[in-house]
């Protein structure tokens, strides 16, 4: 069954919306980030990412959001343009804010943190003027990260395009993709999550990140009462990602699909979940049953943990289905479904 159905016959597939950033992970690893001193370089960012993986898997996608002016900035928007990705809707900043940078710590394949400079950043400028109608109506889908929320005006610029995906029957997907970097306090993050949230077509996010949704108007809750919660507002697909353990999508018709990480040999414990949600994505626009939008979400998470960063590793589609049908060979068709 299509739980999501998409308008046909746009320009693009997807709109994502909010964060670009640069991801500096150490090649001296399995150290504490103190005593790493080698890096590479990557475009970072969940949305980012996100649109990166859904390029890759054969999607027509566009980024709205705002960059530094200098040569990070050049950086990013190359990269995304390399990839086919839309950019004509990426300004820079104006008052010399910097691009956000993330130096990951890599201390063994299970035992991974991540310190972020978020400051004074040029995605959290992106204003509402930023955002255009048109372009939200060329879309079929649009992605909002939860990290655009964090701070005026990029707020703003998110809820605008919210509202008028909604007038132009664009799909709404929230990723909550929470950060508690430049937020102020629980109460700020629940109202501007449920603000996107009541609104959304499809969710995703971890445990914790629906509790922090949820704090005002609900005690930390269980799986089933989140899916009851948020289908009852209208919202088509609720994934609940639990990392190792898997994840779940409840349907609004009140039924659940599992599906838990393929084997793996896991180098990092991070970038799983932006390849988890292009890829599931991607077999939704694909017009694929959920299962199998799950497994490829699966499949493309556990190609990420054992990557040495994200957006450089995404798969292509016939990279994907080799490492689908090589899993299944070795482990056996059920391999991912609980």
């Amino acid at each position: 069954m299509n739980y999501v159905t998409f308008e046909k016959g746009r320009a693009l597939d997807l709109i994502a919306l909010g964060r670009v950033a640069i991801d500096f992970n150490p090649l001296d690893y399995f150290k504490p980030l103190s005593e790493s001193s080698e890096f590479r370089k990557y475009l970072g960012g969940s949305p980012a990412n996100v649109a990166v993986g859904l390029a890759r898997l054969g999607c027509k996608v566009g980024f709205i959001g705002k960059v530094s002016d200098d040569r990070f900035g050049e950086y990013v928007t190359d990269f995304f343009q390399k990839e086919g990705i839309d950019t004509s809707h990426i300004t820079k900043a104006e008052h010399g804010e910097k691009l956000g940078l993330t130096f990951t710590e890599i201390l063994s394949p299970t035992q991974s943190s991540i310190l972020m400079y978020r400051d004074g950043i040029a995605d959290l400028m992106l204003e509402p003027k930023d955002v255009d109608e048109g372009y939200i109506s060329s879309a079929s889908a649009l992605l909002i990260s939860g990290t655009a929320l964090a701070q005026s005006p990029s707020r703003e610029a998110a809820l605008k395009a919210v509202l008028l995906a909604k007038k132009a029957g664009t799909r709404v997907i929230f990723d909550i993709d929470y950060r508690p970097y430049n937020w102020k306090s629980g109460d700020e993050i629940s109202v501007y999550y449920t603000a996107v949230a009541e609104k959304a077509d499809i969710i995703m996010g971890s445990r914790e990140e629906y509790d922090l949704t949820e704090s005002i108007y609900m005690p930390a809750s269980s799986d089933e009462a989140t899916a009851a919660y948020w289908t009852g507002k209208g919202v088509k697909i609720v994934i609940i990602k639990h990392g190792k353990d898997g994840s779940t999508a409840h349907t609004c018709d009140g039924k659940k699909y599992d599906i838990k990480p393929f084997p793996v040999k896991a180098f990092k414990s991070f970038g799983g979940g932006d390849g988890y949600g292009s890829a599931f994505l991607a077999g939704l626009f694909a017009g694929r049953e959920i299962m199998d939008c799950l497994e490829m979400g699966s499949a493309s998470a556990s190609m990420l943990v054992a990557a040495h960063g994200c957006s450089q590793f995404m798969p292509t589609m016939s990279q994907l289905e080799e490492f689908i049908r090589r899993e299944k060979e070795e482990y056996g068709d059920m391999v991912a479904r609980k």
